[in-house]
């Protein structure tokens, strides 16, 4: 029993013995002869205005070993000989834009056997700069805080950023009145663009403009707002395709009250000539008569008959006066109503000539068409106890025009100065 507990007891120690002569400690120290950095830190986090001093070591002798920085920012430095990592993070290279916060600088670190070029190490590290003191990002729209505009105006401009410790990232729009045909900016750069439409501005509105806020609220990723604000000042304008419509709508009213004016001329006239010619046909009538009783009466002869008849004759032409009074009287009022009616017509002849538009932007069409409006109505007023005459189509309108300007009725209507 005694010897078999002592035959276990020395194979137990004679397999912990054999174990641990399986890994010696001059091989395990021997296997680690490949360069390394036993002390990178692969993230550094630096505050503004502070400074990094950093010894980096390796695994061997450093005497014969030098360091290099490859894509490394403004100001970090090493010391090529001991691997000692410096920066002095200074505001001024933040205030200049050459370093950022919040931004993440991927590092290249190298260490290289002076003898061996092959005995080399690459690796990289990263470096964040924070900042306890926020500097706020901003909204700066390119144009000034007023704008004025016209109705048919479009108005475009970008919203730029001004970025300060944590850049904007979205941005929305907001305004004091709804709008509509509008591109609103979603991010820094974009651009606001909005077709003003004619009837912005209503009939009622005696001010003539309107004042349009639009505010550009950005935000940052911790939900921290800029706003800016642009006011556009919108002025009544003029919706030229509607007024170019509406002139052609009132001068074709006038027109057309012309083309009445001038058919109730012509009917008018007619009678005035139909009246004519039957009183001078009395008057020849009575003049006739009348001849004839001198001729009798101084025809020499015994004849009774004769003297009777030379003075029944002359009585016969003054008893057709009445007559003609009573068959044909004179149209004195016709004849003002024709000369009146002619006047109307030239005036609105010439004040549809004078208020023609020179072309589709005419910038005088809106006081243009308020004057013809205005004439219409108050010709209509002037001749508002005259029954006008509609034509039946009988009549074309080129032979009621060639009726009106023929020569003899404008000799007859024509004004004749008093010397």
């Amino acid at each position: 029993m005694i010897a078999l507990c002592f035959f276990a007891f020395a194979n137990s120690a004679y397999s912990q013995q054999s174990d641990s002569l399986k890994i010696p400690v001059a091989d395990s120290l021997s296997s680690d002869s490949s360069l390394r950095i036993v002390n990178l830190n692969p993230y550094f986090t630096l505050h503004v205005d502070s400074v990094l001093n950093y010894d980096l070591k390796i695994n061997k002798e450093p005497s014969g070993y030098f360091w290099f920085l490859k894509n490394s920012p403004v100001g970090l430095k090493i010391n090529r000989d001991n691997g000692m990592l410096y920066f002095n993070a200074e505001k001024s290279y933040f205030k200049s834009g050459r370093l950022k916060y919040d931004t993440e600088y991927k590092v290249v670190l190298g260490v290289q056997n002076l003898i061996n070029p092959k005995e080399r190490v690459d690796t990289n590290f990263t470096l964040v700069f924070y900042n306890t003191e926020i500097l706020p990002s901003k909204v700066k729209p390119s144009v000034s805080s007023v704008l004025y505009a016209d109705e048919g105006d479009s108005v475009s401009f970008r919203v730029q950023c001004e970025e300060g410790s944590f850049p904007i990232e979205n941005i929305r729009l907001a305004s004091n009145m709804p709008i509509k045909n509008y591109t609103s900016p979603k991010h820094c750069d974009d651009e606001f663009s909005w077709i003003i439409p004619f009837d912005f501005i209503k009939e009622g509105d005696t001010a003539k403009q309107k004042v349009l806020s639009i505010q550009f609220i950005g935000t940052d990723k911790f939900f921290n707002k800029d706003t800016a604000v642009v006011k556009i000042i919108v002025k009544d304008g003029i919706n030229y395709p509607f007024r170019v419509q509406e002139h052609a709508r009132v001068n074709e009213d006038v027109s057309n009250y012309i083309a009445q004016l001038k058919y109730t001329f012509k009917q008018l006239d007619r009678q005035i000539k139909r009246t004519k010619n039957t009183r001078t046909t009395f008057d020849l009538t009575s003049a006739t008569s009348a001849l004839g009783g001198s001729i009798a009466t101084t025809i020499n002869n015994n004849a009774g008959n004769s003297n009777t008849l030379g003075k029944i004759l002359p009585s016969f032409g003054v008893a057709l006066v009445p007559v003609k009074e009573a068959v044909s009287p004179q149209r004195i009022q016709e004849q003002n109503t024709t000369t009146q009616i002619r006047t109307v017509i030239k005036r609105l002849n010439y004040l549809q000539n004078d208020n023609s538009l020179i072309s589709e932007r005419d910038p005088d069409i809106l006081a243009k068409t308020k004057k013809l409006r205005e004439e219409l109505k108050q010709a209509q007023m002037q001749l508002i106890d005259i029954p006008l005459m509609d034509n039946d189509g009988s009549e074309s309108n080129q032979a009621i025009d060639k009726y009106f300007n023929d020569p003899k009725v404008n000799k007859k209507y024509k004004m004749v100065s008093k010397k």
